[in-house]
């Protein structure tokens, strides 16, 4: 692992350490931002979202979709307190773009704490009536005067779909990348990386800690942060395996999707 240290360092931190170790599906790319989101097909996007959660707790979880017009509705109600929904604007990185589609879970407690961030997010940028940069300004106000809170207890977000584009650097770089990086992350408010004992700022090996916004909140001020531990190799192949179908199908939505 340490061979991957000083590139990555170089590359922009602990996210780009995903891009080295599990590998790209298509180089890195900087496309205009485009406030207009098209709307996925649902029953895809509905897959696609389902996909982020181990099988057993898919019959149960709520299902969000994303009303590019509106915001996040509710497309299905679950019964196990998960919820799972497809994420199209990365909020801390301040830039309305199309080419972010990324799969990701809460159990309840991260229904409850984490996701109206993303819920409000998209609804600010679907009204029209803000700019990337003002919906982050009114994130980070709202965090720092305790209106979103950290998570009260010890929780899981599950990203276990096949696929994932999104940001593989901190939130001053603004090249995204396709990746194949099922994972784990558990909830870890206000911890660094050296609380985990990976340092240097966890590029030394997994278990990591991110956390985007304390770029802008300061280190242990961040509420956000999540311990990643990622998928084996095997398992990895397997997922991809699986959802082959799924896979063809984002690829037909989005070539940039495409492994």
């Amino acid at each position: 692992m340490n061979a991957i240290t000083s590139p990555a360092k170089k590359r922009g931190g602990v996210l780009f350490l995903f891009a080295i170790l599990f590998g790209t599906a298509q180089s890195f790319a900087q496309k205009p931002a485009d406030p207009k989101l098209d709307k996925m097909p649902a029953a895809l996007e509905t897959d696609y979202a389902l996909s982020a959660l181990p099988p057993q707790l898919r019959p149960g979880a709520t299902v969000y979709l994303l009303d590019p017009a509106k915001g996040y509705y509710v497309a299905r109600k679950g019964t196990n307190g998960f919820i799972t929904f497809v994420m199209r604007t990365a909020w801390e990185w301040a830039e309305f773009r199309n080419d972010v589609i990324t799969a990701i879970s809460y159990d309840a407690e991260g229904a409850r704490t984490i996701f109206p961030i993303y819920q409000d997010e998209a609804a600010m940028r679907a009204s029209g009536k803000f700019t990337a940069l003002q919906a982050r300004n009114i994130i980070i106000d709202k965090i720092k005067k305790g209106v979103y809170k950290a998570p009260a207890r010890p929780g899981i977000s599950y990203m276990l779909a096949p696929v994932m584009r999104t940001y593989p650097a901190k939130p001053d770089q603004h090249n995204v990348m396709t990746m194949v990086m099922p994972h784990y992350m558990f909830y870890a408010p206000y911890l660094t990386n050296a609380d985990i004992g990976n340092i240097p700022d966890g590029q030394a090996d997994f278990p990591v800690l991110v956390n985007p916004e304390a770029m802008f909140l300061g280190q242990k001020k961040a509420p956000y942060g999540y311990i990643i531990v990622p998928k084996g190799e095997k398992e990895r192949a397997k997922i991809v395996a699986e959802n082959k179908d799924l896979l063809k199908r984002l690829a037909d939505y989005k070539s940039f999707m495409k492994i």
